[in-house]
């Protein structure tokens, strides 16, 4: 029974928004502005943020990264550093490696 449960919890639901689809039209619109180079897109009726409007800005509420279970070997005073504040080492260490990769990115 928890096998299936977990399954059914990894499973990933794709769901079409709400609405019609798109018009042939508007589609060869939307190309048309995906092979644009950016400095060629009119935004002068979009107006542009400060970098104060980004201060508190988080991640969206609903938003849940895909997660995938693997088997990884750490060494053990890796392990044991991970696991002395209890409950939760797994996700300690999926921050640390997340901040890592963005910061690997960023560079």
């Amino acid at each position: 029974m928890k096998k299936a449960k977990d399954e059914k919890r990894n499973r990933v639901v794709y769901r079409r928004a709400p609405g019609a689809p798109l018009t042939a039209r508007q589609r060869a619109n939307l190309d048309e502005l995906a092979r644009m180079p950016e400095h060629e897109i009119d935004t002068s009726d979009i107006p542009e943020l400060p970098a104060s409007a980004w201060k508190d800005a988080m991640r969206g509420k609903l938003y849940r990264p895909v997660k995938k279970a693997v088997s990884l070997r750490l060494d053990a005073d890796v392990i044991a550093w991970l696991k002395k504040d209890g409950e939760g080492y797994q996700t300690r260490a999926n921050r640390l490696l997340r901040e890592r990769m963005l910061a690997d990115k960023a560079s």
